[in-house]
């Protein structure tokens, strides 16, 4: 797959997503509008949809129906969707702009951004319990899909990160702490998107663990990625400003090891996902073109 190719078939997948979500979300004149609207705002304002894209990706990558894992991939962005307003807002990261626009909070709000988020990581639960109502999904795997996507978006998970990146804020932190908070902070959702397409179409355990592999290599090599965009990248192609992390003075990659290592580090983590994939065959092509776009991205 070259990355023409690529790129119309990311495409393509981000529409299925974007589709999908409307279809989840209240609509925007359900009382009471303004909780509604507020997650409609956020939820629907672009963004990138690698999570859910993904899931459908491993999903094909292994063999299985894409279509139905379609809500999986729609619950774990709205998962992800809800970090990002609480992460925005003023007691957190305190930013006015997120995909281009701005904020949850700066249009709605502390008291409503706040429980938009909420509202999404609790309807992310009740559309991932509908898989059970899928004509040809185990149950059991459903379960299964559940505990991993709570145990990436828990203590254990994303927030644990989010609480170490706070606590780490304006102290020299340690190489494995910054590993700790990435690998949690953004990898812990990757790998459970790559392991919920794949335990939904019924993988075996070893394409599960490679996937596994994968996914913690390519969320290493986006997050290094994204601290050199936040000295390198632009301000309009990101949709947000750069050069937050410096003004917070949070820990980076390239300020722990240096902006020339630190994109040596992305690029090694890239080759070391592509790796994990050597035993699929093209149907893991978008994975591979993914792992690759990853690191030469803009935005």
């Amino acid at each position: 797959m070259n990355k023409k190719a690529f790129l119309k078939e990311l495409k393509r997948k981000v529409n299925i997503i974007e589709e999908a979500l409307s279809q989840y979300l209240p609509g925007e004149d359900e009382y009471p509008e303004t909780i509604h609207q507020s997650m409609r705002y956020s939820m629907l304002a672009g963004g990138k949809r690698l999570r859910p894209v993904l899931v459908l990706a491993a999903a094909e990558a292994v063999g299985g129906d894409v279509k139905k894992v379609i809500p999986a991939a729609c619950a774990i962005e709205m998962i992800h969707t809800y970090s990002l307003i609480h992460d925005d807002l003023p007691a957190m990261d305190d930013d006015n702009y997120r995909r281009g626009k701005p904020t949850n909070h700066v249009v709605y709000g502390e008291a409503i951004a706040i429980l938009a988020g909420d509202a999404l990581l609790t309807l992310a639960f009740e559309v991932l319990s509908s898989l059970v109502e899928e004509p040809g999904i185990d149950p059991q795997k459903v379960l299964r899909v559940i505990k991993e996507i709570s145990l990436a978006a828990g203590s254990r998970g994303l927030i644990g990160g989010q609480v170490v990146d706070i606590g780490s804020e304006n102290l020299d932190i340690s190489a494995e702490t910054l590993k700790y908070i990435h690998i949690h902070k953004t990898g812990a959702l990757f790998k459970a998107a790559l392991k919920t397409g794949a335990i939904l179409s019924s993988a075996s355990e070893e394409q599960i663990t490679a996937l596994s592999r994968y996914a913690h290599f390519l969320g290493l090599g986006f997050q290094i990625t994204d601290d050199i965009l936040d000295i390198e990248g632009d301000t309009e192609k990101l949709g947000k400003p750069v050069g937050s992390d410096i003004k917070k003075k949070k820990a980076t990659y390239p300020s722990i090891f240096g902006l020339q290592e630190a994109k040596q580090m992305a690029r090694e983590a890239v080759a070391e996902s592509l790796m994990s994939l050597e035993g699929f065959d093209e149907r893991a092509d978008f994975l591979r073109e993914m792992a690759r776009y990853l690191l030469e991205r803009d935005n």
